[in-house]
Formats: C-alpha cells, structure tokens, sequence
C-alpha cells in the first residue's frame, strides 16, 4: 500500500505541481554524520522554487528516518553532511524499494562524506555505481542552464564540481553533488558569507534538481 501512496503522489505532482502541495524531507541517519547540517537549506530552495518556479511545496520540511513507512510519503528527500554514514540491512531495503517505487534522493556532500555514502549507496544497489552525468544531461538544462555543469559553491580540497548520478531501470533515482556543496549555498546569508551570486547559483541549481525530479 506505502509503494501505491507513493506512486499516486508522483502521479499527481507530475501534471499537477503548481496546484498540489508537495512536501520535501530531511533524510536522519545512523553512524555519527551530522544529518542535521544546513538546517535552513531546504526551506530556503522551497521558498525559492514555490517562487520562482511558482511550484507549491510546504515550506515545512521534516527528517525522516530512512528506515520508516514514513519515506513513502515524500517525492523526493535530501541528505546531508560531514562524516560517517551506516545504514542497516533493513534501511537499505526500506530506501531501495522508495527509490524503485518512483521515489528521488539527492545526495549533497558537505564536505567529508563522500567515501561513506559511496559505501553505504551499493548496499542500496549492489549492482549500480555512481556515474558522473554529462554536462548536456536535462538536470542540468531545465530552467536554468548550467551548460558547464554543477556550479562551484564551497571550495574544498582544489577540485572541480562533479554531480553524480544512480541509474535504475533507465530512470535517474538519486542525484549526488560533490566538491560542489548545494546545500551551504541555500542556507540564509549569514550562515557562510556567500556572495549573492553564488547563493543565487545554488538556488537556480536546486531548482532544476526540483523541476527535473517532477516533470521527468
């Protein structure tokens, strides 16, 4: 009943976005990462879809366990971080069948998770890596077009954006952003002293994460 639920919720916001409220969640996970960085992310790129893309998504944005019934109630969840992630058999089970049933994760690297999420994501799929999408791919052409591919928020250990995507029967099912760092750049202002260019960068790139994820 929980992969029918959310089933009829990508159903109705595929052709029905901007009348339907939607609501996006925060992924809360085990092994000691900070789950919690970036607290006003997500709201923030809420605010600025449901304004620019005149999308209409709740600006209340819960963590849900990856584990719970409860991730069959979100389109699309988001994760983030520093450090170390573990999922249980149990909840890789849980948010692979969220995945398969229609369900989009995106995955922000806040700089220290990257060799932990990698781990844990091939317990989801054993079968599927990471590839990194080509700079022509729709994620990155949907409102706003990012013909060089993932802007440069937040430098980190001197190398370039990469976004990186896990495939599933033909259909992009988690989006991952690294030595990219989308996630401080929705945070309010004052949080990282971004330059409104580039707060703005992150903002238009989120965007079209949103947008590609409900009208693929």
């Amino acid at each position: 009943m929980k992969y029918l639920f959310l089933y009829t919720i990508l159903l109705v916001t595929s052709y029905n976005l901007r009348a339907q409220e939607v609501k996006l969640a925060i992924l809360k996970y085990n092994g000691g990462g900070d789950w919690y960085a970036n607290p006003t992310s997500v709201p923030n790129l809420v605010k600025f879809c449901n304004t620019n893309l005149t999308t209409n998504i709740s600006t209340d944005v819960p963590a849900v366990n990856i584990g719970s019934s409860e991730l069959f109630s979100f389109p699309m969840v988001h994760l983030t971080g520093h450090g170390n992630i573990i999922l249980s058999p149990e909840e890789a089970e849980n948010l692979r069948k969220y995945l398969s049933s229609g369900g989009f994760l995106h995955i922000s690297d806040n700089y220290g998770l990257n060799e932990y999420i990698r781990r844990e994501m091939k317990k989801v799929f054993p079968g599927i890596d990471f590839i990194e999408l080509p700079h022509n791919h729709p994620i990155y052409h949907q409102k706003y077009n990012f013909a060089a591919g993932l802007p440069k928020i937040h430098e980190h250990d001197d190398k370039n954006p990469q976004g990186f995507g896990l495939i599933y029967k033909g259909r992009l099912v988690c989006f991952y952003d690294y030595e990219c760092d989308l996630g401080d750049g929705w945070e309010d202002t004052e949080v990282h002293n971004d330059s409104n260019d580039k707060r703005q960068e992150a903002l238009k790139m989120g965007a079209n994460i949103i947008q590609f994820v409900f009208e693929q």
